[in-house]
């Protein structure tokens, strides 16, 4: 909780709790064993006061009280030291994603109100992918600890399903039910409208999940803070479904958590006033978490001498693949040989983010800081499509050219200056480019075989002969002269 004056914040200011959850013997579990060593037994404390203020057979807001009522609940002092206490303990719970924290002001009393909105611990299997918080029960309980609880809450699926496919025999909702869509009822849609419109049913009913696969709007506003500058462009994600699938492929390129998802969301910039997503700039904060992230997760390994394993989840995309003609496609490397098909490939590589498809390249994932720059240079100053991207990864792998930075970089400008725009185009350039490189390579040899047959032949060279022009012979003195200069010029005589 980010408080800068603790006059603003008193046991005089009035609160509301707000949750749309009732919580369950194993929401119990997985405070007390999972939550609890990560925040400590004062934080949930504080979580459970606060849950208590709504009846466990109801959602939604609690009545405005005093919040002398939570700190004589805590046995708090009323004073600084109370006041501190409590903001630290509420900060632990917001960081593990237990609670959102906010403030109203109104004008007609001139004072704050707080509102403290309540979110369900994670499921176990949703915990145990979430990197950061399996991190952080490491360290608090050990790594046989984390094993440990992992086997007492999830069970795996029983090995003999394990190679079956499930067949699917739940019946539809219309093959059982008739509505009667003939009458409209105005007055319980006026109701329905009205109470979605208002404050406390905004997370009752957050809409239908518009996606097929990725984030939905539903698990995105159920996590999104209810005070935020940015709520009313979250909410219009609702209706722009464009957008939504937008911020699903920059999840699933950078691997961002649904929490990671709405903190950058949150950020400024990221919607224009007009509520439209910019989509560069949340690309461009999504690629720095993504770095930082890598940087700890460089850091932790080598911490743990290599030998922790790492568990990254990753939102799936939320638009259509694209699939490839047979005439583009491109030849599978040795490197995936028996892992995957020709169409396998093609696929990944047309459809799959470049940061995923640079991992398949380098041994466990460990793409090198510089290749990582330039690629993000190609991406977000360049603009190269994706899918270009992913066939200048293979083109560089395949022709076996540097990874240095010069050489990546003088690729992509050259195709940024042919226009390079899909994976068509993109398979016919490097195609072009290996034929040029053949084409090369047969004149030089061709140059090489001529120059040899003709070094095969003797040169003439011009023989002396004794004969002199004209057919006059030299006498017995002149010769004797000649050899005696000649040995005079050579310093023998």
């Amino acid at each position: 909780m980010r408080i800068t004056n603790l006059l603003h914040f008193t046991e005089n200011h009035r609160f509301c709790v707000y949750r749309d959850f009732s919580l369950s013997s194993l929401d119990y579990k997985l405070l007390s064993s999972i939550y609890q060593p990560m925040v400590g037994a004062f934080a949930i404390s504080v979580y459970m006061t606060l849950c208590q203020q709504l009846s466990g057979e109801r959602v939604g807001y609690s009545e405005l009280e005093q919040q002398r009522k939570l700190f004589l609940s805590l046995e708090l002092d009323p004073g600084e030291r109370g006041r501190s206490i409590f903001i630290e303990q509420t900060s632990k719970l917001e960081a593990v994603g237990l609670l959102q924290s906010s403030r109203r002001y109104l004008a007609s009393n001139e004072d704050y109100i707080y509102d403290y909105q309540l979110s369900r611990p994670l499921a176990p299997e949703e915990f145990f992918k979430n990197q950061h918080l399996i991190l952080l029960l490491r360290d608090k309980v050990g790594k046989y600890m984390l094993l440990s609880l992992k086997e007492e809450l999830v069970s795996e699926e029983p090995m003999e399903l394990a190679d079956s496919q499930p067949e699917n025999l739940s019946v539809p909702f219309y093959d059982l039910f008739r509505l009667n869509t003939q009458i409209i009822d105005y007055e319980l849609e006026q109701a329905f409208y009205q109470t979605a419109s208002s404050g406390s049913a905004a997370a009752a009913s957050p809409g239908p999940d518009v996606t097929t696969k990725g984030y939905g709007y539903a698990d995105i506003i159920r996590r999104f803070p209810r005070e935020s500058i940015n709520r009313q462009h979250v909410e219009g994600l609702k209706f722009r479904l464009d957008q939504l699938a937008a911020i699903n492929m920059t999840a699933k390129k950078y691997r961002l958590t649904l929490l990671e998802t709405c903190r950058l969301l949150d950020e400024d910039d990221v919607f224009n006033e007009d509520g439209l997503l910019q989509s560069e700039v949340l690309s461009y904060k999504a690629n720095l978490y993504f770095r930082q992230s890598k940087k700890r997760e460089e850091q932790t390994v080598r911490r743990l001498g290599g030998g922790a394993e790492e568990e990254a989840s990753s939102a799936e995309g939320a638009s259509e693949e694209k699939a490839v003609e047979m005439a583009y496609y491109l030849e599978v490397p040795a490197l995936f040989q028996g892992q995957c098909d020709i169409h396998q490939y093609n696929m990944i590589m047309r459809n799959e983010p470049y940061t995923l498809v640079l991992e398949r390249f380098f041994p466990q994932g460990s793409v090198p800081d510089g290749v990582l720059d330039i690629f993000q240079k190609i991406d977000l100053n360049y603009k190269l499509n994706e899918e270009v991207i992913n066939v200048l990864i293979h083109y560089i792998h395949a022709d076996r050219r540097s990874w240095a930075k010069s050489s990546i970089e003088a690729v992509a400008s050259d195709m940024l200056g042919k226009q390079i725009s899909s994976y068509e185009q993109a398979v016919e350039y490097i195609r072009e480019m290996r034929r040029y490189k053949q084409e090369a390579a047969a004149k030089a040899v061709a140059r090489g075989s001529g120059g040899k047959s003709r070094a095969k032949g003797k040169p003439r060279i011009p023989v002396i002969t004794d004969k002199p022009k004209g057919g006059k012979r030299l006498t017995d003195e002149e010769m004797e002269a000649m050899r005696r200069k000649a040995l005079k010029l050579d310093g023998k005589l």
